[in-house]
């Protein structure tokens, strides 16, 4: 596979998956069901159609299972590689720095939370974003959340901000905030802009910080059909009657 034909994009489904109690007793949450499909296989179905072509998935609790769900499968025509964290949980940051061997021939890295269901194209936004000068792209929604994430003036990422707590997670001061937006758990990366990090456990938030401070980590607000988290069982419940009453 030639680098310009490489699309890639990173699961991260190394989540212990407590919020959905004793679903995830006996399963890693990429496994959990939803309509007698696994939350992976919906994942995985939508980048391959949107003609993602190499795919690595993260393990942690019950990874085994991940990696005999994709043996059995057999995805032929998609490359599919597992960053081995069963060791040790790296969190959302390190997963990227452990898994960034991965990514070297990579131009950029599509991140996509495997508890995320929506309907977002990430085909224009993908190429358009490898054109950019900048370093990542947060895709952002104005939702009624508690956690926000902060951008600049110039749409640059500060940091994340506590709408109860009023807690402001950055080096910056609040007042150079200019708008704050709900994360939508899908963003994209060039991997150049990680390789002077040292491994280690960490959020995602704590190397955005960094980063940028030199390249810009741009907001890119999304307006999809439906967007849903599926980390609850009330929430996984909710989304398979809708489903069901879409057909």
């Amino acid at each position: 596979m030639k680098n310009d034909e490489r699309r890639t994009a990173f699961i991260l489904a190394a989540g212990l998956g407590t919020r959905l109690k004793e679903l995830t007793s006996d399963k890693p949450k990429a496994m959990v069901e939803m309509n007698g499909k696994p939350l992976l296989e919906y994942v995985i179905d939508k980048l391959i159609l949107q003609n993602f072509n190499h795919i690595v998935i993260n393990i942690h609790h019950f990874g085994d299972k991940i990696i005999d769900f994709v043996n059995e499968k057999k995805y032929p025509d998609v490359k599919i590689e597992i960053s081995d964290e069963r060791d040790f949980l790296y969190f959302t940051g390190g997963a990227i720095l452990k898994a960034l061997p991965y990514f070297a021939q990579s131009k950029a890295v599509l991140i996509h939370n495997v508890d995320v269901f929506s309907d977002v194209d990430f085909q224009t936004y993908y190429d358009d974003f490898i054109e950019s000068d900048d370093a990542a792209w947060l895709f952002t929604q104005d939702r009624n959340n508690i956690s926000k994430v902060a951008f600049d003036k110039n749409d640059n990422f500060l940091g994340t901000y506590n709408i109860q707590t009023k807690e402001f997670d950055s080096d910056r001061d609040f007042s150079e905030v200019s708008k704050l937006l709900s994360f939508s758990g899908l963003h994209i990366f060039k991997p150049e802009s990680f390789t002077d990090f040292e491994l280690k456990r960490c959020h995602v938030w704590t190397l955005y910080k960094e980063i940028s401070k030199t390249k810009r980590v741009k907001s890119e607000f999304i307006q999809p059909n439906y967007w849903f988290d599926l980390g609850t069982q009330e929430e996984l419940k909710n989304v398979s009657e809708w489903l069901l009453s879409q057909n």
